[in-house]
C-alpha cells in the first residue's frame, strides 16, 4: 500500500494490533512448549542433567524469558475467552470491541504479576 494511502486512508485499530499479538502470543507459546519439554527430558536425566537446565532457567535471561512466557500464555487465555464471546455474536459494536481489547492486555498483565507474585512468595 502506498505511504499516500496509508496517511489519508488507514487509521490504526487496536483489534488490529491485538489480533497480531494473539497471533505472535501462539507462536510464542508453541516455542515455550519446547522449552517446557527440554526441561522435562532433563528432569528426567537426572540431578546433574536437571542441574545443567536449571541455572539457565534461573538466570536472569531465564526468568525473562519464562516471565514473557506466563505473559503470553495468559493473553492467549483471555483474548481466546474474548473470542468465544465473538462466537456466541456478543461484543462485536466498536465500543464493547475496544473495552474488552483493553480489559484482555490489563487482565493478562496482572494476573501475569500474580502468578510471579505466588512463585516468589513460596
Amino acid at each position: 500500500m502506498s505511504p499516500f494511502m496509508l496517511g489519508q486512508y488507514y487509521r490504526f485499530q487496536l483489534t488490529s494490533l491485538l489480533s497480531f499479538v494473539h497471533r505472535l502470543t501462539g507462536i510464542g507459546l508453541s516455542i515455550g512448549t519446547m522449552l517446557l519439554a527440554a526441561w522435562l527430558i532433563t528432569l528426567a536425566g537426572g540431578p546433574e542433567t536437571y542441574g545443567m537446565f536449571a541455572k539457565h532457567l534461573t538466570a536472569w535471561y531465564g526468568q525473562a524469558l519464562l516471565f514473557c512466557w506466563s505473559w503470553a500464555l495468559l493473553y492467549h487465555l483471555c483474548n481466546g475467552i474474548r473470542h468465544l464471546g465473538w462466537d456466541i455474536g456478543k461484543g462485536y459494536e466498536l465500543k464493547t470491541a475496544y473495552a474488552t481489547g483493553y480489559a484482555v492486555v490489563i487482565v493478562s498483565l496482572l494476573l501475569t504479576a500474580a502468578v510471579w507474585a505466588v512463585a516468589y512468595a513460596k
